[in-house]
């Protein structure tokens, strides 16, 4: 039997830091539907800090969906928490800078007041009934002792997994499988993988953290993302599907691709 791996897809909220490219609320409604049926396990629905349209979206991504679950990204900001809790999400995920460079250099903060600040918004979160999960931000650049303390900490908060990002697109297969394997060897949480496709290697980091033992892989449609994008959906899937079990319908995930081939195409036209 295949190990089980799970799909979460970031086209509605990292997918649209692509430069110039922007959804419309019922392009956001249509696209989650059409991931639902297809068996994507986690639609990552917006920012709800964003603003009023991006609160819509999600509400009524939420009213629709029938098994997948819907998150709602967050600064590590209490006011962040705030925005996502008026929308009602199934998972409010938290993203946290954990390189020394973000830490000391981009937030002239130090490792103390991380570790506070992060309790804070998890427990404001965890508090309301919400579950609850961590994105390490710039991970691929930092100091994997750390992001191991750290991760045993969120484990005693009841956070359910942390996302491994490679915030810019630093990293090779080989790094990846080894970083993702020192943290499973030395915790307990769950993982998920978030990489970008400057090298070109974005496909290939996913799966190599998926047999590291990453339960959870971030793709976008058509590799949609900042810079040089994210992880291909189709290709992911396309070579996954013969080692995991990733619990796609391909027929359904045929229409979801075409549906979102003539949004890119009228996005291109504007």
């Amino acid at each position: 039997m295949k190990p089980r791996r799970f799909i979460v897809d970031t086209t509605l909220r990292d997918g649209e830091q692509s430069a110039g490219f922007v959804f419309t609320v019922e392009e956001k409604v249509r696209l989650a539907a059409l991931m639902d049926q297809c068996g994507i396990y986690q639609i990552e629905a917006g920012i709800p800090a964003v603003g009023r349209a991006e609160k819509e979206a999600i509400t009524r991504i939420l009213a629709i969906r029938k098994k997948a679950k819907i998150s709602a990204w967050n600064r590590m900001a209490v006011e962040d928490i705030r925005h996502s809790m008026e929308c009602n999400p199934d998972i409010i995920h938290i993203s946290v800078p954990v390189s020394y460079v973000q830490i000391y250099t981009k937030l002239r903060k130090n490792k103390r007041w991380l570790e506070n600040e992060l309790r804070r918004c998890v427990d404001l979160a965890r508090s309301a009934g919400y579950d609850v999960t961590v994105g390490f931000e710039d991970a691929s650049r930092a100091d994997i002792t750390f992001m191991a303390s750290l991760m045993k900490q969120l484990e005693v908060y009841g956070v359910l997994y942390v996302r491994f990002a490679d915030t810019v697109g630093v990293l090779t297969p080989g790094r990846t499988f080894d970083s993702i394997k020192t943290l499973l060897d030395h915790t307990c949480m769950p993982l998920e993988i978030h990489v970008h496709n400057d090298l070109g290697m974005a496909v290939a980091n996913s799966l190599e953290a998926a047999k590291a033992g990453a339960l959870y892989v971030d793709c976008t449609l058509q590799g949609l993302g900042e810079r040089a994008g994210n992880c291909d959906f189709q290709k992911f899937v396309a070579v996954g599907e013969r080692i995991f079990d990733l619990g796609i319908n391909w027929e359904a995930a045929m229409t979801l691709l075409q549906e979102f081939s003539c949004i890119v195409r009228m996005e291109m036209v504007k």
